[in-house]
C-alpha cells in the first residue's frame, strides 16, 4: 500500500507540473491568479530536524507548489544517489525513499502572516508519518517566525521551529540571504525517540541550524539558489538524539549544502 501510494504521488508531481507549465500564465503579482512554483535542488546530504537521512551521497529533491487564493498544495520527494547501509549485505534500499505531500492555507492579517496545514509523509521503509502545523510569521526586522508541528499517526510529538531571516540586496539580480533556526522537540513516544540517556520521554531543545542562500535571478522565472548551511545539537538530550540517529552513529553536526534550480510561473 504504501508503494502504490508513493507512485500516486509521483504521477500527480508529473501531472501537475505539466498542468502548471502548459496552461498557467505567469502571474507575479497577481494574487487573483494561480501561480506556480517547480524546483530541483542537488545537496549533499539530507539533514532533516537534526537528523543525518543520508551519508556520503548526492541527494536529489524536486518539489512542485500549485497556489491560489491563500490555498497552497505542495510535492517534495528525496532521491538518494547512494543509500546508505551498515552491513556488509548489498543494499536494496529504495534510493527514491521518500515523497512528502503538503497542503496548506494561509491568511496576512496587518504585519502577521498565519499558514495552517497538513503533511503526510510516504517513507521507505519506515511507517508513513502524519502532521499538522500552524505557522505565525511577523513583517518586521529579522522576520521572526514561530511554527508548530504536531505529529499524530506513528511517532506522536511536537516539534516547535522558531527562526529568523534577512536579506541583503546585492545587485538587482543577486541578493544575500542569512537564516537561523532553533527547536525543541516534546515526545513521550518511548518506541520513537528510545532511551538516549534522557529517561524515557524527550523534552528539551533540540537542533539548531543557520544557512546562507545566494539567490541569483537567471530570468523573470528562473532562479539558481546557491547554499550552504551548518545544523547542531542545542542540548545534551538534542546531542544525544542526533548521534543515536545519525548514519555514523556519531555525528551531532554536519555541514551542508548545494544548488536549487527553480521556474516560477
Amino acid at each position: 500500500m504504501k508503494r502504490n501510494l508513493k507512485k500516486d504521488i509521483a504521477a500527480l508531481l508529473v501531472a501537475t507540473f505539466a498542468i502548471a507549465t502548459c496552461g498557467l500564465m505567469p502571474a507575479h503579482g497577481d494574487e487573483t491568479r494561480p501561480s506556480a512554483d517547480f524546483s530541483v535542488s542537488a545537496l549533499s546530504a539530507y539533514i532533516w530536524r537534526g537528523q543525518e537521512l543520508s551519508r556520503d551521497s548526492i541527494v536529489v529533491q524536486p518539489s512542485m507548489t500549485v497556489s491560489y487564493g491563500g490555498f497552497s498544495a505542495n510535492l517534495w520527494a528525496n532521491l538518494d544517489t547512494e543509500p546508505y547501509t551498515s552491513s556488509d549485505e548489498e543494499d536494496d534500499s529504495s534510493n527514491w525513499n521518500e515523497t512528502d505531500l503538503t497542503l496548506s492555507y494561509g491568511r496576512q492579517f496587518g504585519p502577521v502572516g498565519a499558514e495552517l496545514g497538513y503533511i503526510y509523509y510516504a517513507l521507505d521503509g519506515l511507517d508513513d508519518s502524519q502532521e499538522f502545523f500552524l505557522s505565525l510569521g511577523l513583517d518586521t526586522l529579522l522576520a521572526p517566525t514561530l511554527t508548530v508541528y504536531k505529529e499524530f499517526d506513528h511517532y506522536p510529538h511536537w516539534y516547535i521551529l522558531f527562526g529568523i531571516s534577512h536579506a541583503f540586496e546585492m545587485t538587482d539580480t543577486v541578493s544575500l540571504e542569512l537564516s537561523g533556526s532553533a527547536s525543541y522537540l516534546a515526545s513521550d513516544d518511548e518506541d520513537a525517540y528510545p532511551e538516549i540517556n534522557t529517561g524515557d520521554e524527550f523534552s528539551d531543545f533540540h537542533d539548531g541550524t543557520i544557512a546562507a542562500t545566494l539567490p541569483i535571478s537567471v530570468s523573470e522565472y528562473v532562479t539558481v539558489t546557491p547554499t550552504i548551511a551548518y545544523t547542531f545539537a542545542l542540548s545534551g538530550d538534542g546531542s544525544d538524539q542526533m548521534e543515536w540517529f545519525s548514519q555514523k552513529g556519531d555525528d551531532d553536526g554536519f555541514v551542508y549544502g548545494g544548488v536549487t534550480l527553480s521556474f516560477a510561473f
